[in-house]
């Protein structure tokens, strides 16, 4: 243990440095950091090279693991109602903060286009459930659907609790092994974290450039305001009265998936490194990681909820819409529902936007105002969400602790 808390600590620190490094070099040398986007690709196509069967087999594992239809219930349900508290309470926040500070002066919409609002479909119930649904699990597998996959795997699993302990047997061997082995290459990859991290911040920088920050320097003051209220008194406190821990102590502990989260913006090439360190330097049995993580990589939104909300909340204000206070619940309403219902779609957080703009009544070309520092804020928002999976996570496992 002492060795392993070494080897992360370590990674912690050059991770960090890799961040503080990339940031100057993508200020001071921009040509040469946009040269070099391909490093920094390289070690996120590493991480999501292992997601598909890390995901699959975790799943599969640890639905066996529970041992029956009424446990795996009881852990669901504590699971979706723990994304889902979360994230309301992240809405709540942000809809504090915009209602505290109000930024965005009145800005005409004429002349602003956002193009890519046009490619994304009428948004139905109908299609947000058949988007669960996998019709071919092989092209879920190859496309990397998520949402499908976990749905395919808790149907498989659930099914093999139906069988025979002689027909269980070679599938927990087998499905284990995978998860295992996929662990290990996950081990490996982090070594790599340093340089990856350094390649994704500096052409983060590079790219997006100054000027523009410097340019909605109130709207990304708010957002991060809002990201890091709720990373650091939120989240603590919802874990320190569910979880009855030390939550600042587990946090510190864990701290390296955050971290990456931030660099690669994405919560699903993270979820190696978090299932890795969320058992080993947190405390969480593999049974309830493998189950809560893979899910939360897929319907925990919390930093996406708040960053949303902020947007809606900021551009209402660019168009001169006073909302009031029952608009502003039912936005939040509607941001909270969506965050799990648009998970499994495409650029799910676009399709979240552009829904909400337009039940609102405000033009979506008013998105073209603030997409510019998008990327910056996806860093932000995605740390925030993996933060919230592992709060969930060592909150379900001290819960099924105290049930022993």
């Amino acid at each position: 243990m002492i060795k392993r808390i070494k080897k992360y600590a370590t990674t912690n620190t050059l991770v960090v440095l890799g961040i503080v490094l990339g940031a100057l070099f993508g200020s001071f040398f921009p040509e040469l950091a946009l040269e070099q986007k391909v490093i920094g690709a390289i070690f996120i196509s590493f991480l999501k090279m292992i997601v598909v069967p890390l995901i699959f087999a975790s799943v599969f594992i640890a639905i066996l693991g529970l041992g029956s239809i009424e446990h795996l219930k009881n852990i669901g349900l504590k699971t979706i109602g723990l994304y889902l508290l979360t994230t309301a309470l992240s809405v709540i926040v942000a809809i504090v903060a915009m209602n505290i500070f109000a930024i965005g002066e009145v800005v005409s919409s004429e002349g602003l286009e956002y193009a890519k609002a046009a490619t994304i479909a009428p948004f139905s119930f109908e299609t947000m459930i058949l988007s669960f649904i996998p019709t071919n699990i092989f092209h879920a597998l190859s496309s990397g659907s998520m949402m499908q996959i976990i749905v395919f795997a808790i149907f498989f699993g659930v099914a093999a609790l139906f069988l025979k302990p002689t027909e269980q047997e070679p599938l927990v061997k087998l499905f284990t092994a995978v998860s295992e082995a996929m662990l290990k290459i996950a081990e490996w990859v982090i070594l790599l974290t340093p340089i990856g991290v350094f390649s994704l911040i500096s052409y983060v920088i590079a790219d997006q450039g100054i000027d523009v920050v410097l340019g909605l320097w109130k709207y990304i003051l708010v957002v991060i305001g809002v990201i890091i209220f709720h990373a650091v008194i939120t989240l603590p406190t919802v874990l320190s009265i569910f979880g009855k821990i030390n939550p600042y102590r587990y946090l510190s502990d864990v701290r390296e998936s955050p971290i990456m989260a931030f660099s690669t913006a994405s919560s699903a090439a993270t979820l190696p490194v978090s299932m890795r360190v969320v058992e080993e330097m947190g405390g969480v049995s593999k049974k309830t990681a493998s189950f809560v993580l893979p899910l939360g990589a897929t319907v925990s939104m919390d930093g996406t909820a708040a960053y949303l909300t902020v947007a809606v909340l900021y551009i209402a204000n660019l168009a001169g819409v006073a909302l009031s206070f029952g608009d502003q619940i039912l936005l939040g309403i509607t941001v909270v529902a969506l965050s799990v219902g648009v998970a499994a779609l495409p650029s799910a957080s676009l399709v979240m936007m552009v829904v909400i703009l337009n039940q609102i009544g405000l033009p979506v070309e008013y998105i073209a105002l603030i997409v510019a520092v998008d990327r910056i804020l996806d860093m932000c928002r995605t740390s925030l969400n993996v933060t919230s999976d592992l709060v969930v996570a060592k909150i379900v496992d001290q819960l099924e602790k105290r049930k022993i």
